[in-house]
């Protein structure tokens, strides 16, 4: 959960007049759903509180909540308020239609991004893409078409806050000369010297133990500059499983067999016997699947929804890659 979300859950709960509260500037492009009005109104629950802009009493995250109260004749509805300016109600109002409830289209999280990226130019793409619920790849083109330039000088705050230089072909080269010197070195500490984030400094790694260009074509590779000598990989460290082509389609390789393994873990009593153990091996029986049958469910997303699953895939593909790079930081340093 992103902080500032966190944070509005901890505001107090005021009950305010419906007469007050004004609904403007949604992310939504296309306005509220009256049939999602209508099913909320049927509910026999007690709906969540909305979020309102103290300010202008603007509802930043509940309007179809707001419609619903009015079919319900009710004359108050709950509410958390939201101190801050305009800018960030509205980088709100996205979070929270990104995070639950009726989600946001890919339409409206697009023209989101270029609204936040107006605004917050120095916000790297994976805070925007953080944001809005799409690619960090989307949000660059998103970038190039609103700013007009390819924007690659200077810094850019990252999810973590801290500012790192647009162009960060420096730092992977220095990453790789750190690595090639010491493998030991944990991704954190060769992000910090260098200057990247620990998912930078561990692509370089990848990149250095294939032999492949520390710099990726799309970020503009210099000529003449290649990966130093492959390094091996610290004791513990994960080996990325090399694609092989097959259909025309990128595949991942079949050895090792990733249902065995995840097998062997539901043995581990330290796995078996603990509440995140669990959560931990429901997500990774999830993920065991087949190569044909992942092959099934690429063939079978539906056409007008494409776009939408790829962005979720590459987020949980994000996610799943800091995961590896945050647990073998912790072998690499208690190892």
């Amino acid at each position: 959960m992103a902080p500032e979300i966190a944070g509005i859950d901890q505001q107090p709960v005021v009950q305010v007049e419906l007469g007050s509260l004004t609904i403007s500037d949604s992310p939504r492009l296309d306005g509220e759903r009256p049939e999602h009005i209508h099913a909320l109104a049927d509910a026999e629950a007690e709906l969540p509180p909305i979020t309102v802009h103290r300010t202008t009493m603007r509802v930043i995250d509940g309007a179809h909540r707001l419609h619903a109260a009015r079919l319900r004749g009710r004359h108050t509805i709950a509410v958390r308020f939201f101190d801050g300016d305009e800018a960030e109600a509205f980088v709100l109002a996205v979070q929270l239609n990104v995070a639950h409830g009726l989600p946001l289209t890919l339409a409206d999280r697009k023209r989101a991004a270029e609204r936040i990226i107006a605004w917050h130019a120095q916000w790297s793409d994976r805070r925007v893409a953080m944001v809005t619920g799409i690619s960090p790849g989307t949000v660059a083109d998103i970038r190039r078409r609103v700013l007009r330039e390819p924007e690659r000088a200077g810094k850019r705050i990252g999810q973590d806050g801290r500012f790192r230089p647009v162009d960060g072909s420096a730092g992977r080269i220095m990453a790789g000369r750190l690595l090639t010197e010491n493998p030991g070195l944990s991704l954190r500490q060769v992000a910090r010297a260098a200057g990247i984030s620990p998912e930078t400094a561990r692509d370089v790694r990848s990149r250095l133990n294939k032999g492949e260009d520390l710099l990726p074509r799309q970020r503009g590779r210099r000529p003449g500059v290649t990966a130093p000598r492959a390094v091996p990989e610290p004791r513990g460290e994960f080996v990325p499983l090399a694609p092989v082509q097959s259909a025309g389609r990128p595949r991942a390789a079949p050895d090792p067999d990733r249902a065995g393994l995840v097998k062997r873990l539901k043995a581990d009593p330290a796995l078996r016997f603990s509440d995140t153990g669990r959560n931990l091996l429901r997500l990774f029986t999830l993920h065991a699947l087949q190569n044909e049958e992942w092959d099934a469910l690429i063939d079978n997303v539906p056409p007008h929804c494409r776009d939408l699953v790829a962005d979720l895939a590459r987020q949980f593909a994000d996610l799943w890659s800091d995961f590896a790079v945050r647990v073998q930081e912790d072998v690499v340093q208690t190892g």
